[in-house]
């Protein structure tokens, strides 16, 4: 297993009002973060606040090239990031102990934190597909270039862990500097993850490694 240590690459925020981050997800132009009582966006180029929409917001953030997907207690809601209406709504595979999410392959993939599992969900029923497990609680969950990638949070740290899909192997590990956590997680689908820094109040972008070519 590949061992490095995590490029910070800048810090946006704390951000007015923003007492806490959970979930972040990025569509295209823009960072959305969840803040508990609402989904607020950034403009990761200039680190300028953009939009915010009144939304039950507790924990993972995530974005299908449309609507945005957000974890509210034991639920996850579907959104129209541009009305802030809710359009669907289905239940939370962790019933509430749920924290990263992602989408991928067309389907919801959510961090189970004290559980140490992800879950691949139905995005039209949340029913369970698929079961990874890890040994770390897990926090943030994103998927790039065929990558899954997922934080984790214990004893006050942090890292970023690339794991087979397959098997749950984990195949790299990138350490956070002490005492700087990770709530939240996402690619840009670049070289960037944005990543979620819980009670700083902050999002910081790190540099994703290169994925190495076959030989």
């Amino acid at each position: 297993m590949k061992r490095t240590a995590v490029e910070i690459i800048r810090e946006y925020g704390p951000f007015p009002g923003v007492d806490n981050v959970h979930g972040v997800t990025y569509d295209g132009k823009h960072v959305w973060f969840a803040t508990g009582d609402k989904l607020n966006s950034f403009d990761p180029a200039s680190g300028k606040a953009l939009s915010s929409i009144d939304v039950a917001a507790h924990a993972g953030t995530a974005f299908d090239g449309r609507h945005l997907f957000q974890i509210a207690e034991d639920r996850i809601q579907k959104i129209d990031p541009k009305s802030g209406s809710v359009l669907a709504t289905i239940p939370a595979p962790g019933g509430g102990r749920d924290s990263g999410l992602a989408w991928a392959e067309g389907t919801l993939w959510v961090g189970q934190y004290r559980d140490r599992k992800i879950h691949q969900i139905d995005p039209q029923t949340g029913a369970i597909l698929r079961t990874i497990e890890s040994n770390r609680f897990v926090t943030g969950v994103t998927w790039v270039d065929g990558q899954l990638w997922h934080a984790t949070q214990e004893n006050d740290k942090s890292d970023l862990r690339r794991v087979d899909p397959r098997t749950a192997e984990v195949l790299e590990e990138m350490e956070m500097p002490p005492g700087v956590l990770v709530s939240g997680l996402e690619s840009d689908g670049g070289d960037r993850f944005f990543c979620g820094g819980g009670k700083s109040g902050k999002v910081r972008a790190v540099r994703r490694p290169k994925a190495r070519r076959p030989q």
